[in-house]
């Protein structure tokens, strides 16, 4: 169940070239909160629609979020400071379901994808398994959240220039990983979720993918981010995103 809270700004760092992380003090929506899950948040009364933005990770009664610059409206919460309040709705959408990943699972992270698998690394770890991630980022400027990632298990990272740590791609060093692995999930973009669900699903693994898609009321009520799924007699069907995911088994995905 999804609750609106006015939540106090408790920091809000730049982490990089149009990247910040925002803290806010969202006890009731904390209490609820999953792993893979989001908060649509209001953006200055001048922007009607909420902006959907996924949880980053969550402790005691702080949230945070981690969000990148597109808009007005992700550039007006970017010159949010600390004491200001934000009207917030959340926690929505379905989000990873560890248990299902089993005890080695690779939790892989695109760009602005990155973010949620951090808190579903803990979930992991505190569930007793032994998660591995792989992030991928186009260059060193875009690269966030690595020593998060590293304070929780094994990290791996990939540049597509180079420029830091693995030059490539994240299915490079999740073909690498497969063999050890016992599942898959991951956030980013769709040609990168394909990729990895075909990976994944020629190893014969189980594969979760956050998708990524432009929302407009995040409840469902919208077009805006209709999703093609396969139905169970084999033709297509549309879901939300916001409503039946964002975290869908990848062999419901119509790719």
């Amino acid at each position: 169940m999804s609750i609106q809270e006015n939540c106090r700004v408790v920091a809000n760092t730049r982490l990089g070239e149009g990247l910040y992380a925002l803290t806010m003090h969202a006890p009731a929506i904390c209490a609820q909160a999953q792993c893979g899950q989001f908060v649509h948040i209001a953006c200055g009364e001048g922007n009607l629609l909420r902006r959907p933005i996924s949880i980053c990770g969550w402790q005691g009664d702080a949230l945070r979020v981690v969000f990148q610059t597109k808009g007005e409206g992700t550039k007006w919460l970017a010159a949010r400071r600390a004491g200001d309040v934000l009207d917030v709705l959340g926690p929505l959408g379905h989000g990873f379901g560890v248990a299902a990943l089993g005890a080695k699972p690779v939790l892989i992270g695109g760009g602005i994808g990155v973010p949620p698998m951090l808190q579903t690394a803990k979930a992991a770890k505190d569930a007793g398994a032994q998660p591995r991630a792989v992030l991928g980022f186009r260059n060193r400027g875009a690269v966030i959240l690595e020593a998060d990632f590293q304070a929780v298990c094994e990290t791996f990272v990939t540049t597509d220039d180079g420029s830091y740590a693995r030059h490539g791609f994240v299915t490079d060093v999740l073909k690498e990983l497969l063999a050890g692995a016992t599942g898959v999930a991951a956030c980013g973009p769709k040609p990168m979720l394909k990729a990895i669900a075909a990976l994944a699903e020629d190893a014969g693994l189980p594969c979760q993918v956050s998708m990524e898609e432009r929302m407009g009321c995040g409840i469902g009520a919208c077009l805006v981010c209709a999703c093609a799924l396969k139905a169970e007699n084999g033709e297509t069907r549309y879901g939300h995103v916001c409503k039946d995911g964002p975290v869908f088994d990848a062999k419901e995905v119509a790719w």
